[in-house]
């Protein structure tokens, strides 16, 4: 198991929408998204940054997320929620979520 955090921007108009979308996430997104080996999923907010938290249990990462950006309904919901957020500054080319390093863990 390999553990992800991620972070970026979310526009202040667009919070309230944001916040929606994911107190009701579309059943098809969520069942990609563990079909990508994704486990124990979360997301943050604090001061216009939105965090994330997820752990991978999979054997071939670049694989699992090429599934799911390829997948019509994810397409559909990353078209309600790509223009709610902006890469930080920082980020590398084509990098939305930007990863962050992990500095300590307790198991």
């Amino acid at each position: 198991m390999k553990r992800f955090g991620q972070v970026i921007k979310v526009k202040p108009e667009y919070l309230e929408k944001y916040k929606e979308l994911h107190a009701n996430p579309w059943p098809e997104v969520n069942r990609m998204i563990r079909e990508c080996h994704i486990e124990n999923y979360s997301i943050y907010y604090r001061d216009g940054y939105l965090f994330s938290y997820y752990e991978y249990t999979g054997e071939d990462y670049e694989a699992d997320m090429k599934k799911m950006a390829d997948d019509p309904m994810t397409q559909k919901w990353w078209k309600e929620t790509d223009p709610c957020q902006t890469p930080i500054e920082g980020a590398a080319p084509g990098e939305w979520w930007a990863d962050m390093e992990e500095v300590y863990h307790l198991d």
